[in-house]
């Protein structure tokens, strides 16, 4: 008996077909896992996006129109998007100053003398950073450390754009007069 087609098993998954679907898992589970592997770095979170790319398969079953394209392209695109969605989500998670410095991978090529250098502009960076309105340390923050928009700011604290920007602006503004004025000390 040969096998069933990639489009067969999808007009089956979408009239709720058990066995099509159970097929048309253990034929992509491990390209649709290592695609969001690859992109997430990260086993568990690999694994919830591979049940969520199955899901919207699943859901999307009968939207499928094989003039437009193959299945295979269609359900790693899924999963590419769905992989996607979980690193935004993750990036929306405010991270602490500290924690953000001890993530950084340490430089092997470094002299001692040059990591000393690094570790006195890191702390000077916290010391000034700690100094700053909360509103506006949050801002840079968010916006410098992890790569969010204005908007994307403004949203999560529930402010206005112009007002995310503004924190955004002066923040930083006010961090690099400080570690100037520390610099010509």
């Amino acid at each position: 008996m040969a096998a069933a087609s990639d489009e067969a098993l999808l007009a089956g998954i979408a009239t709720g077909d058990a066995v099509s679907a159970r097929t048309f898992v253990r034929r992509y589970q491990q390209r649709v896992f290592g695609l969001a592997l690859t992109i997430l770095h990260d086993r568990q979170g690999a694994e919830d996006v591979a049940q969520e790319a199955f899901v919207r398969v699943w859901r999307h079953a009968g939207a499928f129109d094989a003039r437009r394209g193959d299945v295979a392209p269609w359900v790693l695109t899924i999963t590419r998007n769905a992989a996607l969605d979980a690193l935004r989500l993750r990036r929306a998670t405010p991270v602490e100053p500290d924690a953000i410095v001890a993530l950084a991978p340490p430089a092997t090529d470094r002299t001692p003398a040059d990591a000393a250098e690094h570790g006195f502009d890191v702390d000077r960076v916290r010391r000034v950073l700690a100094q700053l309105p909360p509103e506006q340390r949050d801002a840079v923050l968010l916006a410098t450390f992890h790569g969010r928009t204005a908007a994307e700011i403004a949203t999560s604290e529930s402010i206005p754009l112009g007002t995310a920007k503004t924190r955004i602006r002066t923040g930083l503004r006010k961090l690099r007069e400080r570690l100037d004025e520390e610099a010509t000390r």
